[in-house]
């Protein structure tokens, strides 16, 4: 048995007809149709994201049998040193007065 019968599907053109009229419906179509457009874009970016993080990158160095040296990073303490320096940078530069050249009336 089908679901839909031809005729259901009539009286579904025709209410969406009366609904919002026949102006309306081919920009809402159109609409329908960027959406999955955009849709169909965005996952398969996402697909092509997740085979990109699942084959390792192997380095040069590492192809030539030499290991590079670990970068230092700093350590979190000299983080928030220097976050704590940039945040009174920006407090010194919010609190000094700022002068706006004055208009001539």
């Amino acid at each position: 048995m089908d679901l839909f019968a031809p005729w259901h599907i009539v009286i579904l053109v025709v209410a969406f007809m009366v609904l919002f009229g026949a102006r309306k419906l081919p920009g809402a179509a159109q609409s329908l149709g960027q959406a999955m457009r955009i849709f169909k874009s965005e996952t398969k970016g996402l697909n092509q994201d997740q085979d990109a993080q699942a084959a390792p990158v192997t380095p040069p160095a590492a192809v030539a049998g030499q290991v590079p040296a670990p970068a230092a990073a700093p350590s979190q303490q000299e983080q928030i040193d220097a976050l704590q320096r940039q945040l009174s940078d920006m407090q010194a530069k919010n609190a000094a007065p700022q002068t706006q050249p004055t208009q001539p009336s």
